[in-house]
């Protein structure tokens, strides 16, 4: 390569060309009968070209015949006329034939039709291994629908057969020094759950007292006894006749209004092994206050065990994760097959819920979020305003590559803030995908980039992501004064400096820009495939004798001239994403096909949007925040219907992802049911046991490390909101725990930017097959993982330093 190089330069300088006329000399001293029958044994495509021209003249001339006209293009030589038979010239004594271009065509014919028929019967033998493949496919079909059934016939039969758990709390009152006492029916039950509602001190009030301030308080004292019991199985009344008991539990009593309060409800089991034998068991209570303590008492035989609910939810758990993750069914369908199946499980254990109750675990706020959201961007995408925006990006970038992507990223991200990220990108990826088109690059990792920024972009607000829109809605979150401003704030910060390392992680991943390309241009096509032409006939010359050196001087020299021209058109290429000379056609096309369709609804559009972002941050004064986010998304809607005075909204309400809230809603009802297993409360012991074994000034930044890791990686192998949903009741737990004493705000924000940043893999996948590009995980992976991996790393020296070092908190 250095030699062709060298003497396509001819000298030392580094910027000076050959023109034409210094490498198409050839003397006719140097032309002899072995050097033109080098000539005629060079490719045809070679042969014919003007570089070579004195070797055809000098053939006719020697052959004397009329010089045969040569048409030329861009320097190559296409369909030459036949040149005379070898035989007939004088100047090779008749030794070689040449080959007749006509005849040359038809062979490549019969060889294409060759190969035709090869293919036609390759097809024919790998019959076989297609009909292997469907039996695989039946096979995986019928098993599917097997299981499938099996659930529901599973949950059907339990809920025909299992009532419907009725709690029943039964009144009563303590007087001072008097016992209360209540006799079980089922005498042979090893353990019972007793609930108690009244005036009492919460857990985390009564966890957070000091010890000796415990001592003194009035309580409620509650255990278990065995009584004899005669033949009918009455028991003794006598309470010397006693014969074992359990430990008492102790429940603080509020120090006022013990007659008249809002109530407290408080749980406990008992574990026993009693011998029953003509003896019966009796839960007794007395109090210590010298007031008489009214309360309410409710208590359940032999509660699901911890260990086997926790092994029970888990289970169900992978259920979810392995039908989304591989596609099984519709990840809907999916959430609503396994929440069934998880109360079909609690109905087993005697805790079937009922209907009212099963509708009051749906977090309404969240559900009225996302509805009203989606009514707003229905209506705005009808406008055609994300379709100007990327030709609005094209036009302002001027076809260049890295300008063009980077913009179309951050107007993605800059909408996801206020909008449903996935409907976002949803709504700009079709004129993306025609921008792709168009300039011949491959949309799946422009996508796969869009989907990044969207979940970037998303993450810096309570409404951007479905993950912070559940976190925003929990009343623990609210209740601890996180609100649309504060909320914003923190992680906006954050997000400015997730965008800049995406930004570099990216443009260094991709710095060799072929990876963006669908195909190479057809220029740089036809000019690799010409040099490889001439280096192949280069190197079919046999051996270097005076001969060979003439001819083989003149294609290194044409190798040269069209590397040179290879590698100008490459730096040009890697610059922009569309040629100069089709750019003006190129954005007159597009602007044609997608502009603003209503102008005057994009205006009312833009008044609601307006209404709902600015009250969005009026919720941080306490005088104004009389209106929650999901109540102020309806009101805008509520407004953009008025003012697009609709006569039908079928089509508005027909945009509405109806799929996407049942999916959400099936996710409250299998999160109420898993804590109900004991799951939830499993895994936060678990993360509160290593938070307690670190040195007290560090366990802030284990808990933030520990969140934030966690949720991003398993985000990142399966979908966020089933984890957020999960994980936002275990990180409420370890912040509303007195003995770690840590703040819940940094462990809010921990979560969302591991939920949220490791999320992006599911939305990628939606945006590309809905318009017809698929892509496997892992091919995202190889992107998306590294990337996400530098979010979190981002994210974590961001928290440490605020919270940490700053106590930003």
């Amino acid at each position: 390569m250095d030699k062709l190089w060298s003497a396509f330069r001819g000298s030392k300088k580094p910027n000076k060309e050959l023109n034409q006329s210094t490498y198409s000399l050839v003397s006719c001293g140097e032309v002899s009968p072995d050097t033109l029958q080098l000539w005629l044994g060079l490719p045809e495509e070679v042969k014919y070209d003007p570089e070579l021209d004195k070797f055809r003249r000098l053939y006719e001339e020697s052959a004397q015949s009329e010089p045969q006209p040569v048409n030329q293009k861009d320097g190559a030589t296409k369909n030459p006329q036949r040149l005379p038979s070898a035989s007939s010239a004088p100047l090779l004594g008749g030794k070689l034939e040449v080959k007749d271009p006509k005849n040359s065509i038809n062979d490549k014919e019969e060889i294409a039709k060759l190969r035709n028929v090869e293919t036609v019967e390759s097809n024919i033998r790998i019959q076989p291994s297609t009909r292997f493949q469907k039996k695989i496919s039946d096979a995986k079909h019928y098993t599917k629908m097997t299981v499938l059934l099996g659930c529901w016939v599973f949950f059907t039969a339990v809920f025909l057969m299992c009532n419907e758990k009725k709690e029943v709390y039964k009144n009563t009152a303590i007087i001072p020094g008097i016992y209360q006492n209540f006799t079980f029916e089922q005498s042979e039950a090893q353990s019972v759950l007793v609930k108690v509602s009244g005036p009492f001190l919460s857990e985390q009030a009564e966890m957070k007292m000091n010890s000796s301030v415990l001592e003194t308080r009035e309580r409620l004292i509650v255990w278990v006894e065995r009584w004899p019991s005669n033949r009918s199985g009455v028991p003794h009344v006598k309470t010397e006749m006693a014969v074992n008991s359990t430990n008492s539990w102790s429940v603080i009593l509020q120090d006022q209004d013990l007659a008249c309060n809002e109530g407290e409800s408080r749980a406990f089991i008992f574990r026993f092994d009693l011998n029953t034998n003509g003896s019966v068991n009796v839960l007794r209570m007395r109090a210590t206050s010298s007031e008489t303590v009214a309360f309410a008492v409710s208590f359940s035989m032999d509660p699901l065990e911890v260990s086997t609910g926790v092994i029970c939810a888990c289970i169900l758990l992978c259920g979810l994760y392995v039908l989304i993750i591989f596609e099984i069914i519709n990840r809907t369908m999916a959430a609503i097959v396994v929440s069934t199946t998880s109360l079909a499980v609690l109905a087993l254990v005697g805790e079937r819920p009922s209907l009212p109750e099963i509708v009051s675990w749906l977090d309404v706020e969240t559900l009225l979020l996302l509805f009203s959201m989606m009514v707003l961007v229905a209506i705005m995408a009808e406008t055609g305003i994300f379709d100007f925006l990327a030709v609005f990006t094209f036009e302002v970038t001027k076809g260049r590559l890295w300008p063009l992507i980077f913009l179309l990223c951050a107007i993605t991200a800059i909408l996801s803030t206020f909008l449903d990220n996935v409907t976002t990108v949803l709504l700009m990826s079709p004129v993306t995908i025609r921008l792709c088109e168009v300039m011949d690059l491959d949309p799946v990792p422009i996508l796969m980039f869009m989907a990044m920024y969207s979940n970037i972009g998303g993450t810096a607000t309570p409404v951007g992501d479905p993950p912070n829109v559940i976190v925003a809605s929990n009343k623990a979150v609210i209740q601890a004064g996180i609100n649309f401003t504060n909320f914003t704030a923190h992680m906006a910060l954050g997000i400015l400096f997730i965008s800049i390392q995406t930004t570099l992680q990216i443009r260094f991943m991709y710095r060799d820009t072929n990876k963006l390309r669908l195909k190479e241009p057809r220029e740089i096509q036809d000019i690799r495939h010409q040099i490889s032409i001439w280096r192949r006939a280069a190197d079919s010359l046999p051996h270097l004798s005076r001969d060979v050196h003439v001819v083989r001087e003149r294609l290194e020299k044409k190798v040269a001239k069209l590397s040179q021209q290879l590698e100008k058109m490459l730096r040009e290429s890697s610059k922009r994403a569309c040629p100069k000379d089709t750019f003006r056609s190129t954005l007159m096309e597009l602007k044609d096909k997608y502009k603003i369709r209503d102008k005057p609804l994009l205006l009312k559009a833009i008044v609601a949007i307006a209404f709902v972002v600015i009250v969005f941050f009026l919720h941080s004064i306490p005088e104004l925040n009389r209106v929650s986010l999901s109540w102020t998304a309806l009101l805008g809607a509520i407004l953009l219907l008025i003012l697009a005075d609709r006569e039908d909204l079928e089509p508005v309400l027909h945009r509405v992802e109806w799929s996407t809230l049942f999916f959400f809603a099936a996710l409250f009802v299998l999160m109420e049911a898993l804590s109900k297993l004991g799951l939830i409360l499993y895994i936060g012991g678990l993360m509160e046991q290593l938070i307690m074994k670190v040195d007290e000034s560090s366990r802030l930044a284990v808990a933030l490390m520990l969140i934030i890791w966690v949720s991003g990686t398993i985000s990142a192998f399966v979908d966020n909101i089933p984890l957020t949903t999960m994980m936002v009741r275990v990180v409420v737990s370890i912040g509303s725990n007195p003995n770690l004493g840590l703040p819940l705000a940094p462990l809010i924000w921990a979560l969302l930017f591991g939920a949220c940043l490791g999320g992006a893999w599911y939305r990628a996948v939606l945006v590309a097959e809905q318009h017809g590009y698929r892509f496997s995980f892992m091919r995202f992976f190889r992107v998306g993982f590294p990337v996400m991996i530098g979010h979190l790393v981002v994210a974590s020296v961001y928290l440490i330093i605020c919270h940490c070092v700053f106590a930003w908190h």
